[in-house]
């Protein structure tokens, strides 16, 4: 199927659903009551006008604890050379630093987009910084990492991964308990026409990267993927496979040196001649159980789901559909206190919003999704950490009339 012709069905499938959210009952197919608490708190991460930006073009998060790092790109004067700020909270992002800009001391034009976003990791003071900038062929180009050694005050080029200019995207990045970062990518280095996955390591927090490798000679082009340093000491990828377009997680259990493919999360065997712009999410509960976001657009299976495993990854659970009454799309999940939370976009006739649903018991049951964002506004790509015993969720709203802006709530 065109992707074209996948978006438009997936909008005409969210339309017809999506009015009946609102008059959703208070409990899931399963019968979970909704537990989700009081309601959430917004707070302002970045005032735009008083930085004199414009719109918001990509962001991330990450979160040790209490602790939360934050990078953004958002435009300015210069359309090539947008604003590039970085900066954390100390009490769970409910107050924030003043950003730190980094733009105007790496002159590169920019490619990183909402979708193949920059991407932060922080391990004590050191913090790391990974977008892709401009090459040779436009919207393309290489990654670019930035590093900081004294908690994202001052700011030093690291190395790129492979020491190349080839193109480099969808990327993400991780850092573990020892300090180590982690750095997943897609490139076409074999210049077959198909894109891979590929990894490096870093022990000087981006001033070096080793163990670069391929971890999946093929896979989906443009699919963000998912690294993360598991509490049973593996580094696990989730990513979009070509064949069938179901996600599959690779791990490491040598530090990043070799890698297996361990599962399928989620065998929907979906055929797909093209690319749905949209990858999964990870997350581990208290009780060291691995959790899983993906969407697939199967035929009589299309939408969100959660999946979980208690085998570290080897074996996963029956697929758990998420946002009944509506098209979930690109979701994330955060896991802490005994709870998941999940958060993710439906296209409606109202335009995009963004969702919040809740799982006490690991999983089984969920509450329906609860409108997160502004009702009148447009809104996306909603990412959510857990911080002790609160979450913060972002995302990026946009009134009609007027440019993108970054949106944050505490939940409770």
């Amino acid at each position: 199927m065109p992707l074209g012709r996948l978006f438009r069905t997936a909008a005409l499938l969210s339309a017809a659903v999506l009015t009946a959210c609102d008059n959703a009952s208070e409990r899931d197919a399963g019968g979970a009551a909704n537990v989700i608490g009081a309601a959430p708190e917004p707070v302002q991460i970045v005032d735009f006008a008083a930085l004199g930006l414009q719109g918001l073009r990509s962001f991330d998060v990450q979160a040790n604890g209490a602790k939360v790092h934050a990078a953004f790109i958002a435009d300015g004067g210069d359309p090539r050379q947008p604003y590039i700020g970085y900066l954390h909270s100390e009490d769970g992002g409910r107050h924030w630093s003043a950003p730190v800009a980094l733009a105007g001391q790496f002159q590169r034009p920019v490619e990183s987009k909402t979708g193949n976003d920059i991407q932060v990791a922080a391990s004590g003071d050191n913090v790391v910084l990974v977008w892709q900038v401009s090459g040779e062929i436009p919207g393309m180009g290489p990654l670019f990492v930035a590093r900081s050694a004294d908690g994202g005050q001052s700011w030093q080029a690291g190395a790129n991964p492979t020491g190349s200019d080839i193109d480099q995207s969808h990327h993400d990045l991780a850092a573990d308990a020892a300090g180590r970062f982690h750095l997943v990518w897609l490139d076409d280095r074999d210049e077959n026409g198909y894109q891979g996955v590929r990894y490096a390591r870093s022990d000087d927090a981006g001033l070096h990267w080793q163990a670069a490798q391929s971890v999946d000679d093929s896979s989906c082009s443009c699919c963000w993927n998912r690294i993360a340093a598991a509490p049973d000491g593996k580094v696990d990828i989730l990513y979009r496979d070509m064949e069938p377009r179901d996600m599959a997680l690779a791990q490491s259990a040598d530090t990043g040196i070799s890698w297996q493919r361990a599962a399928t999360v989620g065998g929907f065997g979906w055929k797909f001649d093209g690319c749905p712009h949209n990858g999964g999410s990870l997350a581990y509960a208290d009780d060291a159980s691995r959790h899983a976001l993906v969407w697939t657009g199967a035929d009589q299976q299309v939408g969100l789901y959660h999946l979980q495993s208690a085998d570290g990854g080897a074996s996963w659970s029956a697929p758990h559909r998420l946002g009944d009454g509506m098209s979930p799309f690109h979701a994330d999940l955060a896991a802490g206190a005994e709870r998941l939370l999940a958060v993710w976009d439906a296209l409606g006739p109202s335009g995009s919003k963004v969702y919040l649903a809740e799982s006490a018991d690991h999983g089984a049951n969920w509450t329906p999704g609860r409108l997160l964002s502004a009702p009148a506004a447009s809104a996306g790509f909603p990412r959510i950490v857990a911080t002790g015993q609160d979450w913060l969720a972002l995302w990026y709203e946009q009134q009609p009339g007027s440019a993108k802006q970054w949106r944050a709530a505490l939940i409770h």
